[in-house]
């Protein structure tokens, strides 16, 4: 399944800048990141499970925001992009 994992973890406090690195490293195992905090992962049930668990486990629920999208397949038919980041699928031939 194909996910877009996105976060806001509150910084104004040193515990808080250690859970922004701590959420953003998460989702780097599991995904690329193509904005500050939007991860896009290609997961099976079981590793999105895991990267839930994890993420759930970092983020404090009365200061920092997270969410989860399901995309729909295909992808590319579901993304218009713009500007110097483009997204790399990774199960996809990286050589044309």
């Amino acid at each position: 399944m194909w996910i877009i994992v996105t976060y806001d973890v509150t910084t104004e406090t040193k515990e808080g800048r250690r859970r922004l690195r701590r959420v953003a490293q998460a989702c780097k195992n599991f995904g690329q990141r193509v904005q500050k905090s939007v991860f896009e992962c290609s997961v099976d049930q079981a590793r999105y499970e895991t990267l839930r668990r994890n993420l759930l486990k970092e983020i404090d629920v009365k200061e920092d925001s997270l969410r989860f999208y399901r995309m729909q397949e295909p992808r590319d038919a579901h993304i218009e992009e713009h500007g110097v980041n483009k997204t790399v699928f990774f199960d996809e031939p990286l050589i044309a």
